[in-house]
C-alpha cells in the first residue's frame, strides 16, 4: 500500500539483516557536539553518506507518518538516475524499497552513533552523607523491620480469604512510630527500601521519614523517584537557619513551592511575626494557589497577631484565598470579623416563646449583602439548599459560642442545645452550633451536642451524621473521647461505631478495648459473617491493647453452629479472632524488640 508504514516483513523486501530487530538507538548529543566523536565520520558524499548524516529525528517521523508521505532526504535526490541505497534498493523500487532505505539508514545511525560516542565527563561525587547520632536499632528490632519491608512489597493474594496470618503492611505506621519513640536512627542499608514505602504510601512518610532522619533526606537527594521526601518540614536538615535572614530570603526567593511552605512553617515556629513579614514581601505576585497554601499554613499556631494579615486577605483576588481567610478568622474570637458575624447572628436567633415555654426563634437573613461576601459568606447554595438557611448556616457557624449564653438569660451550652427551636429550624441551627464547637475548639459546646451515647443519634441533639459527631469528638479530652464511645457501642453496638473508633486514641483503653471484644461476640453469636465487621476487625488487630490477647484466646475456638445461623459462619469468625490473637502477640513481640535494654 504506497505510503505504508514500513515493517520488517513488507511486500516487495526481505528484512534487512539485523536491522529491523534493532533497539532504538539512545539519543546523545548532536554529532559534533560534546560527548560525540562523530563529526566528519562516514559522511562521505552519495546516498549513503546523506543517509548517515540524516538526524535520527527525521528518521523516526518518515518511520511515523510513512516513506510515501514523508521520504527520506536521500531517498529524494535530484540525480538524473536511480540512486542506489544501503542494501542494494533503488530510490524507485516502491514502497518496499523505501522501507529498506529506512531501515538499514536506521541500522547505519545506530552503529555511527555507538562508534563514535565518547564517555560523558564524570559527574561531581556527592557530598559525604550526614552523621545521624541516634542510637543504632537492636538486632531483633532491625530484623523485624526488613521483614516488613519485604512484606510490604511482596506480590498480593487473590483476594480471598485472609487467613489467621497478621497483615505485616498494617503495622508498619505502628512499629515506626514506636521506634521514632524510643529515638532510633535507621540502617543505612534500609533506607532505600523505607524510602519507596513511603513514596508508595502518603500515610506512612512523616513517621518513614523522621526515621530516616538526615541519611535518609541525602538519600533522596540522589534519586528523583524520592523527591517528596525533599519537601522538607520546619525541623529537617535542609532548611536553612532560620536565624540568618539572608538564607532565609534566598530560600524564599528561589527555592522550590514545598520548600517556601516548609520554610515559612519554620519561621513561624521561630518567630511568627517574622514569618508574616516573609510571606508579605512576595504576597502580591504570588499565584492564587500558591496563596492559599501560605494563608492555610497558617492554621497551626494561629492567634490574634495573624488579624491584621488575614483581614488584608479578605479582599483577595481569590475567592478560595479569602473564604480561607474568613475562616480562620472566625476561629479567633476576638477577632473584628467574629464580633461582625456575631452581631448578624444575634439579629437572627433569639429567645422566644412556644406557648409558656421557653424556645429559640429564628428569622434567616433575607440577603446576602456585599459586606457579608466579604466577610466569606458564600451567596450562593448548593444544590438542594435553599438561600436564607445557608447563609444563616455560615453566620452562626462563623460567630463566637461565647456570646449564646447572654443571648439566652445565662443559660450554659447544655440547657441552650435542649431548648426547643421554632419552626423547623432545629437541624440548621444544630448542625451550625456543632461546626462552631469544631472550630473552635469547645470542649463545652461538644459534649452539649453530642448528648449522652446511650441516646440514638437520630434522637439526640446536635447533629445524626457519624461524621459530624466524629468531628465533636475529637474536641474532648482522650479519656473522655474513649469512654464516649465505649457506651455508644454498649447501647448501639457495632454497625454505626467505625467512625468514631476512628478518632479514638490507641492503643484502646481498657472500657473501650472491651465493648469492642464484646460486640463483636455478640455479633458472633448472632450467626453475622464476620466480613460485616471486617473494618472493625482491621481496627481491632491495631488499635486494642496487645495485653488483652491471652483473654482473647477463648474466642479463636469453633462453637457450634445453631440452626439459623448463616452457613460456616462461625469457621470464618474462629479464622478473625485467630488472626486478632496473632496479630495483637505480633505487636507485644514488636514493642519488646524496640524496647531499650535497662
Amino acid at each position: 500500500m504506497p505510503g505504508a508504514r514500513p515493517s520488517a516483513g513488507g511486500a516487495g523486501a526481505g528484512p534487512p539483516p539485523a536491522a529491523a530487530a534493532r533497539p532504538p538507538p539512545p539519543r546523545p548529543s548532536t554529532p559534533g557536539g560534546e560527548g560525540d566523536n562523530t563529526a566528519g565520520v562516514g559522511a562521505a558524499p552519495g546516498p549513503t553518506g546523506r543517509l548517515a548524516s540524516t538526524p535520527w529525528e527525521e528518521l523516526v517521523t518518515s518511520a511515523l507518518l510513512g516513506t510515501d508521505r514523508r521520504p527520506l532526504a536521500a531517498a529524494s535526490g535530484t540525480g538524473t538516475g536511480p540512486e542506489i541505497m544501503p542494501g542494494g534498493a533503488s530510490q524507485h523500487a516502491g514502497p518496499g524499497g523505501a522501507a529498506a532505505v529506512l531501515l538499514n539508514a536506521a541500522a547505519l545511525h545506530t552503529v555511527r552513533r555507538r562508534a563514535g560516542l565518547l564517555p560523558a565527563p564524570a559527574a561531581p561525587r556527592p557530598e559525604p552523607a550526614p552523621a545521624d547520632p541516634r542510637p543504632p536499632l537492636p538486632e531483633a528490632a532491625r530484623s523485624r523491620l526488613d521483614r516488613l519491608l519485604a512484606d510490604r512489597s511482596a506480590p498480593g493474594g487473590s483476594g480471598g480469604r485472609r487467613g489467621t496470618a497478621p497483615d505485616l503492611t498494617e503495622l508498619i505506621p505502628q512499629w515506626l512510630a514506636t521506634a521514632h519513640l524510643h529515638g532510633y536512627r535507621a540502617p543505612d542499608a534500609t533506607l532505600p527500601a523505607l524510602l519507596d514505602a513511603a513514596r508508595a504510601r502518603t500515610d506512612l512518610r512523616p513517621q518513614a521519614l523522621a526515621f530516616a532522619g538526615p541519611r535518609g533526606l541525602w538519600l533522596a537527594g540522589l534519586n528523583p523517584e524520592w523527591k517528596f521526601a525533599l519537601r522538607g518540614s520546619s525541623g529537617t536538615s535542609l532548611l536553612p537557619d532560620v536565624t540568618d535572614p539572608e538564607d532565609v530570603r534566598r530560600l524564599w526567593e528561589e527555592g522550590l513551592f514545598a520548600e517556601r511552605v516548609a520554610l515559612l512553617a519554620a519561621v513561624r515556629t521561630h518567630d511568627a511575626g517574622a514569618a508574616l513579614a516573609l510571606l508579605a514581601t512576595t504576597w502580591s505576585t504570588e499565584r492564587a494557589e500558591d496563596r492559599l497554601m501560605f494563608v492555610d499554613s497558617l492554621r497551626t499556631g494561629l492567634s490574634g497577631a495573624d488579624e491584621g494579615f488575614l483581614e488584608q486577605a479578605l479582599a483577595d483576588r481569590s475567592r478560595n484565598v479569602r473564604a480561607t481567610a474568613a475562616e480562620l478568622l472566625s476561629a479567633l474570637p476576638e477577632s473584628a470579623l467574629a464580633r461582625r458575624m456575631a452581631a448578624r447572628a444575634l439579629s437572627c436567633v433569639s429567645p422566644g416563646l412556644t406557648g409558656t415555654e421557653p424556645s429559640v426563634a429564628v428569622e434567616a437573613p433575607h440577603e446576602c449583602d456585599a459586606a457579608m461576601q466579604r466577610d466569606g459568606v458564600v451567596a450562593l447554595p448548593p444544590s438542594g439548599r435553599g438561600e436564607r438557611s445557608w447563609w444563616l448556616g455560615q453566620l452562626v457557624e462563623a460567630s463566637p459560642l461565647t456570646v449564646w449564653p447572654a443571648r439566652f438569660g445565662g443559660r450554659d451550652a447544655r440547657e441552650i442545645v435542649a431548648l426547643p427551636v421554632a419552626d423547623g429550624w432545629t437541624e440548621e441551627l444544630h448542625a451550625s452550633w456543632c461546626r462552631a464547637a469544631v472550630r473552635q475548639r469547645d470542649p463545652e459546646w461538644a459534649r452539649a451536642l453530642l448528648g449522652a451515647p446511650s441516646t440514638p443519634p437520630s434522637n439526640g441533639p446536635g447533629t445524626a451524621s457519624l461524621a459530624e459527631r466524629s468531628k465533636l469528638l475529637i474536641v474532648l479530652p482522650a479519656a473522655e473521647r474513649a469512654g464516649w464511645v465505649a457506651e455508644f457501642i454498649a447501647a448501639h453496638g457495632l454497625s454505626e461505631a467505625f467512625q468514631l473508633l476512628g478518632v479514638c486514641p490507641t492503643p484502646w483503653a481498657e472500657p473501650l478495648g472491651r465493648s469492642v471484644v464484646d460486640a463483636l461476640d455478640i455479633a458472633r453469636d448472632a450467626g453475622s459473617y464476620p466480613w460485616s465487621f471486617s473494618g472493625v476487625m482491621g481496627l481491632a488487630e491495631r488499635c486494642l491493647d496487645p495485653a488483652e490477647a491471652d483473654r482473647l484466646e477463648v474466642l479463636t475456638t469453633t462453637p457450634d453452629e445453631p440452626a439459623d445461623a448463616s452457613p460456616g459462619a462461625n469457621g470464618y469468625w474462629s479464622e478473625a479472632f485467630q488472626r486478632l490473637v496473632s496479630t495483637l502477640r505480633l505487636r507485644a513481640a514488636m514493642d519488646a524488640e524496640l524496647t531499650p535494654d535497662r
